[in-house]
């Protein structure tokens, strides 16, 4: 019999992927949505759909009894609210303790945890595994590396075989709703963008993420961190080069110096706190990407699960082809059989 999966998050675009290229290889797949009734993400796969609320202990349990690996993706992906330590940081982290505490207790074999590139932090230089992010502005990020960390330390305490994952930012098909890393791609495409911010995404496809998971869950060694990403970030222009490749005709738009970019994020903020509408930028955003490359080493990943992500620039391209195609509903065109930020609480991750 086919060892039982369970996905947390599975609605989001990397749960939804990761379903589909389980599914693909034979394995057994418990679904862990928020609303069993409405994951269109999900529709016309073999999987089992079940309520997953990481807040919820006791139902978490129930969840897992007769589970083999847990791939837990959910997280809240938001680097703006009105109160982050009640919306994004304190979720992440209470989150975290209690689903690795329910694995531990229906006793689940296997753990792959979500964490991001948010907790390795980025300089310029290609970083590692060994790198720990110290941010402390960015309520997201910051919750990334606090969640990790509660992460390492339940393992420990309750003796769970886990390894962390460390995706970047995810683009691709199986996007039920876009998250940030797609709806600034789908942006661009729509020549929506009218200054170029200077910013360096490290851009990885998603499916590339999925397989690394399940490569991680059979292969990766107890107590390790593997980034899942690409070596090189990519520049404005070279999304673009990429958007022409697909449909000829887009331009790059003149540079944003800095000033602009911290007037508006703070002026967005501000707007922010008295709408109570979330922030499209804000100001820690500008200080950790404007100019600064978002670089890796992906050895380890490579050496140890063989990982061998589709170069940016090819996953560029995707994407742009994706979303030309994809319908108004959110639905793609392609087959939703087809096997493809990690999405939990209703918020997609990286």
């Amino acid at each position: 019999m086919s060892r039982l999966c369970l996905v947390t998050g599975a609605n989001g675009h990397l749960g939804s992927t990761l379903v589909r290229a389980l599914l693909a290889q034979g394995y057994r797949v418990r679904a862990g949505v928020r609303d069993v009734a409405h994951a269109p993400a999900l529709d016309g796969l073999d999987c089992e759909r079940v309520y997953v609320e990481l807040l919820d202990e006791g139902t978490l349990f129930d969840t897992l009894l007769g589970v083999d690996v847990l791939y837990q993706v959910a997280a809240v992906f938001r680097h703006w609210a009105k109160n982050p330590q009640a919306e994004i940081i304190q979720p992440n982290v209470q989150g975290t303790r209690r689903v690795l505490r329910a694995a531990a207790r229906a006793g689940v074999r296997r753990v792959v945890y979500v964490s991001s590139v948010a907790a390795v932090g980025h300089n310029g230089q290609p970083l590692d595994e060994q790198h720990w992010n110290d941010e402390q502005e960015n309520a997201y990020y910051r919750s990334k590396i606090l969640a990790e960390r509660a992460a390492w330390e339940m393992a420990r305490a309750l003796d769970l075989s886990m390894v962390v994952v460390l995706p970047s930012a995810m683009i691709g098909p199986n996007a039920a709703r876009l998250t940030d890393s797609m709806g600034f791609i789908e942006s661009i495409r729509r020549r929506q963008v009218p200054l170029d911010p200077g910013f360096h995404f490290n851009f990885v496809d998603v499916r590339d993420v999925a397989e690394g998971m399940i490569l991680a869950a059979q292969k990766g060694r107890s107590g390790q961190r593997y980034i899942l990403a690409n070596e090189r970030s990519s520049s404005l222009a070279q999304i673009i080069e990429a958007a022409n490749a697909v449909v000829p005709g887009y331009r790059l738009p003149p540079p944003a110096p800095r000033w602009l970019l911290w007037a508006v994020a703070w002026a967005q903020e501000g707007w922010a706190r008295v709408s109570g509408r979330p922030a499209q930028m804000v100001r820690s955003q500008v200080r950790m990407f404007h100019g600064v490359a978002q670089e890796y080493r992906i050895d380890k990943a490579r050496d140890e699960l063989g990982f061998a992500p589709r170069a940016p620039e090819e996953a560029l391209r995707g994407v742009f082809g994706y979303l030309g195609e994809r319908q108004p509903s959110g639905q793609a065109t392609c087959p939703q059989h087809h096997p493809g930020h990690h999405e939990g609480r209703g918020i997609n991750h990286h």
